[in-house]
């Protein structure tokens, strides 16, 4: 490994024990990846990236960021806001080097199953 190249958290096949991610817990990390999110902020992008068939309630939603925290893809931000621009009470969320991991990996077995079906003709 060179200086450059960020340490690995967990061995490749810690990323292949998480697999597949079950559809809520993809729909968060792929919220995740574009910045940090509060729990309202990940339930209003989930709503609008699944042109609102999915709206999670609050309890669901924390359940789900407290199991994603606990394995490690996520992680409770100490960023935050200015002070007179946020609620101190909102717990921030962001996703971890190895949730990115697992979120790529989730995508590229996304992939390889469309490509299949392409290939038998169903899509």
């Amino acid at each position: 490994m060179t200086d450059s190249e960020e340490p690995m958290t967990g061995p490749e096949d810690d990323v292949q024990d998480q697999l597949p991610l079950k559809p809520v817990d993809l729909l968060v990390l792929m919220t995740l990846s574009r910045g940090t999110r509060h729990g309202y902020g990940i339930v209003t992008d989930i709503a609008d990236q699944t042109e609102g068939r999915i709206r999670l309630v609050p309890g669901n939603l924390y359940a789900v960021l407290q199991r994603l925290e606990g394995i490690g893809l996520l992680t409770e931000s100490a960023r935050r806001p200015a002070p007179d621009l946020d609620d101190r009470r909102r717990r921030y969320y962001a996703i971890t080097p190895f949730g990115r991991r697992v979120l790529a990996a989730e995508a590229e077995r996304l992939r390889r199953l469309v490509g299949q079906a392409e290939a038998l003709d169903i899509i």
